[in-house]
């Protein structure tokens, strides 16, 4: 007996939900950059996408959560990345596929000076990168309660899942924020490999560079 096709609507929703969200949050940049934050109104934002102010209001409380969603939501998805990941993964194995999964597609996404000087934006408005904090916080709490199921811990209780996720997050947060402001970026994805490698191996002291005469 064959099985039930899955009814597609849930899922196409979803997706259009995702994609008016994305809108929303690159249209709020966009004007921020352009007028400065202070001179951008939720009417502004509304606008630029053609819905309506109800709308708006459906996905973001304010402007400054609109701008710096799509950041949050990256930071965010690596939780859901890492219960993704077969259980048979050593957990460093699947932390990392899990932390690099959301930035895979970020070099395509943003591949210019243009669109990584935009971003860089969120990091330095004091405003912005307060909602970035609160990303990160919320960010972090879900990768620590997935940490804890993956290793049998309580993330409550164990300080094991809170620390491996508090350190993951900065250090992407690190990283980006370093390739954001590089005038020649290298790719980002092995950037962000090359800090979770460290950490792993307990940042041992690199040998000193030589000085160029």
């Amino acid at each position: 007996m064959a099985g039930r096709k899955r009814n597609p609507e849930p899922a196409l929703r979803e997706r259009k939900k995702r994609a008016l969200r994305n809108e929303l949050s690159l249209a709020a940049l966009r004007l921020a950059k352009d007028r400065g934050l202070e001179n951008v109104r939720t009417e502004d934002i509304v606008a630029a996408v053609g819905v309506s102010r109800r709308t708006f209001n459906n996905y973001f409380a304010n402007k400054h959560e609109a701008i710096a969603d799509r950041m949050v939501e990256r930071a965010q998805r690596s939780a859901q990345a890492l219960r993704a990941r077969p259980k048979s993964e050593a957990l460093w194995e699947a932390l990392t596929a899990a932390m690099l999964a959301p930035y895979e597609d970020f070099v395509l996404s943003d591949p210019t000076a243009e669109g990584r000087a935009s971003t860089l934006f969120l990091f330095e408005d004091p405003a912005l990168r307060a909602e970035l904090w609160k990303g990160d916080f919320a960010a972090q709490q879900a990768l620590a309660q997935a940490i804890a199921e993956r290793t049998g811990l309580d993330a409550a209780r164990d300080l094991h899942p809170t620390l491996v996720a508090a350190t993951v997050v900065a250090a992407v947060t690190t990283v980006l924020e370093r390739w954001l402001r590089a005038k020649r970026p290298p790719p980002l994805v092995p950037m962000i490999r090359e800090a979770l490698e460290l950490i792993a191996q307990g940042l041992p002291v690199p040998a000193k560079r030589r000085r160029s005469r």
